[in-house]
This record gives structure tokens, sequence and C-alpha cells, in this order.
């Protein structure tokens, strides 16, 4: 069959068949890849989608190869014993109390990372693999336990929790605010202002005064926040504080308010799951994840029991 057309599949879906074909059995595979039993079953599923041929006898005890799905093994098994013996890149640890997590990188580093040693340790201690992506990719078909993003709502083919909304206000650096001085809303037009991703914040922000705000050419924007904030400290223009994203470089004196009114940003931070029960490490680092964010028990629990 000439897949020379279609996307490339991901290593996720060779690593599942690799051990399932290992260890006869999509359950050992999935505890020895920290993926669910689901998970594993959709990476295979889409392998033989896509080679178009069943590489799997299912049985009660198990699974077996069969004979197409035997030779494919021996190619992969080729492969990656080549790819290893030739490749630095960094092996993952593995294990049940690994949690894979994945974020944008605003959120990765300018939340997640000041917390991420308090997350690990607890009474019982995890280890958070942290990926950093701006998709929002499938969850369970490239392993991932958790996600935290920024958004309007939920998501399709994943379980939701909103984890905490944020009150924008206008933030510059020193120099610029005592420039800027006090006033009305309007004042600050007289100045570049620096969007995110898109406008929505500074447009919910001028729209509670009765302003209608559309970005101007002497405006600035940057898709990751962690350069908005760096472009305000430097005195590039004027941006919008979003706690507790800038907890850290408010107490600094990087930047300081310019008008203290708030107004409540139109997105919100959510936490994802793939459908299907998670594994006992996610669910304890989803528990304190949604503590650390003051959620209550009782929704992270609804959270985690969540079918769909």
């Amino acid at each position: 069959m000439d897949h020379s057309l279609e996307a490339m599949l991901p290593l996720e879906t060779l690593r599942a068949f690799d051990a399932a074909a290992r260890t006869g059995s999509f359950s050992a595979a999935a505890e020895r890849l920290n993926l669910t039993h689901g998970a594993v079953s959709r990476q295979i599923a889409k392998l033989e989608g896509w080679v178009g041929l069943k590489l799997f006898e299912r049985g009660a005890r198990g699974v077996s190869l069969t004979i197409e799905g035997n030779r494919l093994h021996i190619r992969v098994s080729e492969a990656f014993a080549l790819i290893s013996s030739h490749s630095d890149r960094w092996v993952e640890p593995r294990g049940s109390a690994v949690v894979k997590l994945t974020s944008i990188p605003s959120i990765s580093g300018l939340w997640l990372m000041p917390r991420l040693s308090v997350l690990e340790n607890g009474d019982t201690r995890l280890r958070i693999m942290l990926d950093i992506d701006i998709r929002q990719s499938d969850l369970a078909d490239e392993g991932f336990d958790l996600s935290i993003r920024c958004g309007r709502g939920r998501i399709a083919e994943r379980i939701s929790l909103q984890l905490f909304e944020e009150h924008i206000f206008p933030v510059a650096s020193p120099e610029l605010a005592a420039k800027i001085g006090g006033g009305e809303p309007a004042r600050l037009l007289h100045y570049p202002l620096i969007n995110d991703s898109d406008a929505s914040g500074w447009r919910a922000w001028f729209g509670q005064f009765g302003m209608n705000y559309h970005p101007r050419p002497q405006d600035r924007r940057f898709e990751d926040y962690n350069l908005v904030l760096d472009a305000a400290s430097y005195g590039l223009g004027i941006a919008l504080a979003r706690p507790p994203l800038t907890e850290r470089q408010l107490a600094a004196g990087r930047i300081v308010p310019v008008d203290e009114r708030k107004v409540l940003n139109p997105v919100s931070y959510w936490l994802d799951r793939p459908i299907g029960r998670p594994r006992a490490a996610a669910g304890e680092l989803a528990h304190r994840l949604g503590r650390m964010a003051g959620v209550p028990a009782e929704r992270i629990e609804a959270f985690l029991a969540a079918e769909e």
C-alpha cells in the first residue's frame, strides 16, 4: 500500500505496537508505557488501519502476532535498535509514577515551573514529564495523561475541568508607567499596546468602559505571553497582566500597574484529560493541580470520574 500521500505515523504508535508484541498483552503494554489500555488499543487500531493488515490475534488471555504482524515487528525492532545505537536523544524515564503533562510555553514557564517541585513531592512522589506544545494535540494518541491550556471552553474528545480565571489589568515598565500617570482609560491609547495571540484581552478591558479597541500599526503582537511580559518590562508598550501568571514579575518590580481597574478575561485555564479511566499517578497530579488552583475537591473528583 502506498502511504506517500498520508501523514507519517507518530513514533508512539510504533512504540505501542512493539510493547504489545513483546508482552503479548495490551494491558501489560499500557503499564510499560504509562498509558491506559484504551490508548494502546487505539494506537494498534491506527497502525492496522495504516498498513491495511491485521497485526494481532485477540484472545481471552492476551494477544499474539499474526504472520504479517511478526514480519512488521522484526522490522520495527531492527529500526529501534538502529536508532538507539546512533542517537544521543534523551531517554524518557518510565514507571507508574511518571505523568505526561502537556501545556503551552506561557503556562509552563510562568505557572507550572515555579510549582513543579511541590507538585512532584507529596505523600506519593511523582515524576512529571512536561511537554511544551502550542497544538491542541490528541491526548490519547500521543500518550499524554493531562493537559493544561488557555481557552474559552471544553474541547471535544476530552474531559475538561476549569482550573481558574484571570482578572486582567494594564502594566508597563516602571519608567513608562511613571510617564503615563493616572487618569481615564482612554489615555492608554496614546501609547503602543502589546497583544499576545489575539486582541481579545484588550477588547474586553476597553469594552468594560464603553470603548472599542482595534489593533493599530503602533501596537505590537507576540504569540508567546513570556515575550509579551519581556516587551513590557523593556518599555516597548503597555501589556495586560494575567494573574496568576504575572505574580513574580510584579513582585520583582519588572512591571508595575498602569491602571488598577480589572476586567475578567474572556479566556480561562483548563485541565484536560483523555476519555477513559485515568492512571493513578495522573489522578494524583490532577488532585494536586486542582488544589493549587483552588478548585473544590468534589469538582476534581467529578472530573476524574467523568466518562465523557
